[in-house]
């Protein structure tokens, strides 16, 4: 690992700061233009993107901190490891901690159970779902437990040749892991033991999707008993019932994520509702997947209105995200602003979000970096 500190804070910057941690692919068989995680420190009027430090290293492709924020943990995506990082909270800067293996292949996706003891990592390639310790220091300890998600492959020759979960975040209670899994068209519901870290099945195990669908994240609603998907496959939003008690989901509606003038082929990409609980975001890829350029027109954000009554969609608008393959976007805490990172454009865009109706005002290019798929804000 190298590190590469680019500008330094007064005193006065660092007391109102906001840094955002930018991972990227790297590698040329993802065609990575990235060098790694890029630190920035955000301005206070969240358009104004300082670059602060780079720390040089393989297709940090997801990042998480932990609930002290004292620590960053990053998957490299098509190995087969974690970094951990030390957080400097008056700079921002990063300093490594170490690495630890994962017990698979092309870790996706990882997050902080809610005591702060464990991380569970998606292996998107080789189908299972990791614990692993956190310790005091903030390193990580050797895999707790791994588990094996079981189904068969969905019909779609070349995306669904295997189990492939691509996320596992908490339900909001903290009770459940809720793992979507692309290959097998099936959204997973599992328990994590707080003392060992063993995962188990809850006891409705799945849900299964509409066939060919690729589930790839989910969103939960902040108050209501309702979640998200995104489809990669279908490019489509798919709201379900969540019963917080057994941690069951049941669809309710199936929305395109794309506008009725996209005839083209495209992939779902990232979902978020937005902290008020009014509105949904989903961000739309065109093209047929990771191999194919996409474009020629920019891509596009999807805003949705959420029924109070029953947590259906109802779309709102489509807007550009002003680049190519925003593989990811992410909200402000206080739901004012949306950072969408066009991977293959290589920029990060602001929008400001009017908060009566949930639409997009682009506020312009807040960073040029390379190939970014991930974007954390602290």
């Amino acid at each position: 690992m190298a590190t590469l500190s680019v500008a330094a804070l007064s005193p006065e910057q660092s007391r109102d700061s906001t840094f955002a941690y930018v991972g990227s692919r790297t590698t040329t068989a993802r065609d990575g233009q990235g060098r790694g995680i890029e630190v920035f420190s955000i301005a206070a009027d969240g358009d104004t993107w300082t670059p602060l430090q780079t720390v040089e290293l393989d297709n940090p492709t997801y990042l998480v901190a932990d609930h002290t924020r004292r620590y960053l943990y990053a998957v490299h995506g098509d190995f087969t490891y974690i970094s951990a990082y030390r957080i400097e909270p008056r700079t921002g800067l990063l300093t490594e901690l170490g690495r630890q293996d994962t017990g698979g292949r092309n870790p996706a996706h990882l997050a902080v159970d809610p005591t702060n003891r464990f991380l569970v990592v998606a292996n998107h390639s080789s189908g299972s779902v990791a614990t692993l310790p956190l310790l005091a220091d903030g390193r990580l300890g050797p895999v707790a437990h791994l588990l094996s998600l079981p189904g068969s492959p969905g019909p779609h020759r070349t995306e669904q040749t295997g189990c492939k979960p691509h996320h596992v975040p908490f339900s909001p209670d903290g009770r459940f892991v809720v793992v979507p899994d692309k290959g097998l068209d099936r959204i997973f519901t599992l328990t994590l033991d707080g003392a060992s870290g063993a995962l188990a099945f809850g006891t409705r195990p799945w849900e299964a999707t509409r066939e060919m669908t690729g589930p790839r994240h989910i969103a939960f609603h902040p108050i209501l008993p309702y979640a998200y998907t995104i489809d990669e496959l279908r490019s489509t939003v798919t709201t379900y019932g969540w019963d917080t008690r057994s941690g069951d989901l049941a669809s309710r509606q199936i929305q395109s994520s794309t506008a009725p003038s996209m005839t083209g082929d495209s992939r779902g990409g990232e979902i978020a509702v937005s902290p008020d609980g009014r509105f949904v975001y989903a961000s739309n890829r065109s093209g047929a997947g990771d191999g194919t350029p996409g474009g020629p027109d920019p891509d596009t954000i999807g805003v949705f209105k959420v029924s109070a009554r029953d947590g259906t969609l109802t779309p709102v608008e489509w807007t550009s995200s002003e680049g190519l393959r925003p593989r990811f976007f992410c909200l402000s805490p206080d739901g004012r602003r949306l950072y969408a990172a066009n991977e293959r454009s290589h920029t990060i865009v602001g929008f400001h979000i009017d908060r009566a109706s949930g639409r997009l005002a682009r506020a312009g290019e807040v960073a040029r970096t390379g190939s970014p798929v991930c974007v954390l804000l602290l």
